[in-house]
């Protein structure tokens, strides 16, 4: 007998695909530029791929700034005073359907502005083989949604050939690639970058990089070291969406589902702060202890408790403080 998964809509999923989607208000709607033929198909050079490739952007950066803003002040978010390049950031908890989130983006960018090629880049095979999971079983919920099937395949340096529908179909296109895939220096990592004849001596990733890929980054802070960054730049994005539960970085954060309110959604079971036990603490070093997480005006604040030196000699007072700055000086 075959089970089939139900997947219930979730308003804080559509939300976050809402948010990605309308930053780009405005943007003129363009699928690939068909027809083409199959000997057209045969010949993957720049001159044909750039006819297959997504649309580019018409919105100019003010307008994506203050299509941003406004996504900004819809998800009570602090508002950007300008806009840090075409990278877009959403923070969402582990455990809320991150890679359904942005599955679903994928076709509301394609249903809204025409938009059909797209790279997911993970930090491991492990979770490259979880996230191509996730693909099959949502596939016939998501047909039932947007009345069209997306076609994902995991890259594969000995299967090269895979590249040319990737570029060529006018449908969604989806690879997915582990970072280590064209970063390594092993032999089967260097084919991404070797000319390859099949391709009239053009490299498999100036194939990839000609139709102006989406690229989407399943947690960021795994995968962009300092070579991987350089490297990512290589594929010619679009723009860039990073996804992730515990961002390094904020480019343009655009919407956030982080851990409390995950908690208080009852989307998660709970949050677990790890304590400490102490004796015979002699203040003779640096003591600080997390207390807890509590509710701010905007952000969650910590509760910190730490050895403070006055007067009177060595004390140990409590404090609330959020992220790099200090919010109250007062003991509690």
């Amino acid at each position: 007998m075959t089970v089939k998964l139900k997947f219930r809509h979730q308003p804080f999923q559509q939300r976050a695909a809402e948010s990605v989607c309308n930053i780009f208000t405005g943007q003129t709607f363009s699928s690939s530029q068909t027809p083409y033929n199959l000997e057209d198909r045969q010949q993957v050079i720049p001159e044909i791929l750039s006819l297959w490739g997504n649309n580019s952007l018409t919105l100019s950066d003010s307008q994506l700034l203050a299509n941003l803003q406004a996504v900004q002040r819809a998800n009570s978010l602090d508002v950007s005073t300008s806009l840090d390049g075409h990278s877009f950031t959403v923070e969402m908890e582990t455990g809320t359907g991150k890679t359904y989130t942005y599955i679903k983006t994928i076709y509301e960018l394609n249903s809204l502005y025409g938009w059909s090629k797209f790279i997911v880049v993970v930090p491991s095979i492990a979770i490259r083989e979880g996230v191509h999971k996730t693909f099959q079983v949502t596939e016939e919920h998501f047909m039932g949604d947007y009345g069209k099937r997306a076609h994902y395949f995991i890259y594969d340096s000995a299967n090269l050939p895979q590249l040319r529908q990737f570029a060529a179909d006018s449908g969604i296109e989806i690879m997915i690639i582990n970072s280590q895939a064209f970063n390594a220096k092993d032999s089967n990592s260097r084919r991404i970058r070797m000319e390859i004849d099949q391709f009239q001596s053009m490299k498999p990733i100036d194939v990839l990089a000609s139709v102006r890929p989406i690229m989407i980054i399943d947690e960021p802070q795994s995968v962009e070291g300092a070579k991987t960054k350089e490297s990512l730049k290589d594929f010619d994005p679009l723009f860039t969406l990073r996804y992730s539960a515990t961002p390094r970085e904020y480019y343009n954060l655009v919407y956030r589902l982080d851990a409390l309110d995950a908690y208080r959604r009852r989307l998660v079971k709970s949050i677990n702060v790890t304590g400490i036990s102490l004796a015979n603490v002699s203040a003779s070093g640096g003591y600080v202890y997390l207390k807890g997480i509590i509710k701010g005006e905007h952000d969650p604040l910590a509760l910190i408790e730490h050895d403070s030196r006055a007067a009177s000699g060595i004390r140990r007072v409590t404090r609330r403080l959020k992220e790099g700055i200090e919010t109250a000086n007062k003991n509690l």
